[in-house]
């Protein structure tokens, strides 16, 4: 399926590529990686005007959505940028409390960009991506230290969070710090939408992988262009093109997947896209490693702030395994439904030969 951006979309992509490109984000990520949020929450003022995050709420309070494509689109940006920050929690937190009485206590300020916003996933459900599953009896919630609105989500429903449960741990990539969270603030409702939180995380994630899929492929033609062997750029290699072309296939196929789920939201092909699109990015990662060789493995290489984004993700919000099961779930509901159907039986489920 072919996928045309109309001009709109083009200029918001395009306007929010020119400035995420001016904002030296590996300078930003690294900051935030030890801890110092003051230019990553500068940068996250800069997206908030951009308009970033008003996608993820409604408009009555604030915001310009949900519009779920454009919000799709500019997590591609913000994936091929490797912005840092609970980015995706902040959508997350959105489809959580929009439908709250209390909703307009906390909806404006994330539209505005003055409120990051994180989750706790519960015990054994779809934590924030450490490059394994995380297991804990609270949940871990994703740069917990900036956020300003913590949310977390247990059996008994979605609570405010004000405290921490243990000290922040490592991830694999070091700009997502995860704290596990107490839910022992105010009961927001019993009964948050878990399904839909879980979709738009899920699809926010994908088109994030997308982003730093496409940013390590750029990275890596560039880099085999100037690199040279045997008097040659190593790009001039057969063997070279045919990693990259895998992985510009890849990375081509998930786009289209990525941007029909933002259209259906039906959880299966939310499922799939990530799936595909986290899938592509890991394996652009591991191409682009090969391909730069030792260069690749130190941390002082922007490069390799992209690699472990791309680690990450494959697992935040859902593993390739839950997302694989959820598609084929749902492909099993689909073949019930068609044996229940009486188009499925002979003569059309009619019992007699009747003429």
């Amino acid at each position: 399926m072919r996928f045309l951006l109309d001009a709109e979309q083009r200029a918001f992509t395009d306007s929010l590529h020119a400035m995420l490109s001016a904002a030296d984000t590996p300078a930003v990520i690294r900051d935030w990686s030890r801890g110092d949020h003051a230019s990553g929450r500068a940068l996250w003022s800069r997206i908030a005007e951009a308009g970033v995050f008003g996608l993820a709420v409604p408009e009555e309070y604030g915001g310009l959505g949900p519009r779920p494509v454009e919000l799709a689109l500019a997590f591609v940006e913000l994936g091929r940028h490797a912005v840092p920050g609970p980015l995706v929690e902040t959508v997350v937190a959105a489809a959580l409390v929009q439908d709250l009485p209390s909703a307009r206590r906390f909806l404006p300020g994330l539209a505005a960009g003055t409120d990051l916003a994180t989750v706790a996933a519960p015990t054994g459900q779809h934590p924030p991506g450490t490059g394994a599953t995380v297991r804990t009896p609270t949940g871990h919630a994703l740069d917990a230290d900036a956020a300003t609105l913590r949310l977390a989500l247990t059996a008994d429903g979605l609570h405010l969070s004000t405290t921490a449960a243990g000290p922040p741990r490592r991830s694999l990539d070091p700009a997502r710090r995860l704290t596990p969270l107490a839910p022992d603030g105010e009961l927001l409702t019993p009964d948050p939408p878990r399904d839909r939180a879980l979709t738009r995380a899920r699809l926010a994630t994908a088109a994030q992988a997308l982003g730093v899929g496409l940013a390590l492929l750029d990275r890596t033609v560039g880099y085999v262009r100037q690199r040279t062997q045997f008097g040659v750029p190593v790009g001039s290699f057969q063997a070279v093109k045919h990693r990259l072309a895998d992985a510009r296939t890849a990375l081509e196929f998930a786009r289209p997947l990525v941007l029909g789920a933002a259209l259906s939201l039906r959880p299966a092909d939310v499922a799939a896209a990530k799936l595909t699109a986290c899938e592509a990015a890991y394996g652009t990662a591991r191409t682009a490693l090969q391909l730069h060789g030792a260069i690749g493995y130190t941390a002082e290489y922007d490069l390799s702030l992209w690699l472990t984004k791309a680690r990450a993700l494959r697992t935040a919000w859902g593993t390739p395994e839950e997302c694989r099961q959820a598609v084929l779930d749902d492909a099993l509901k689909g073949d019930e439904a068609d044996s229940r159907s009486p188009r499925s039986r002979p003569n059309g489920g009619r019992t007699d030969s009747g003429a």
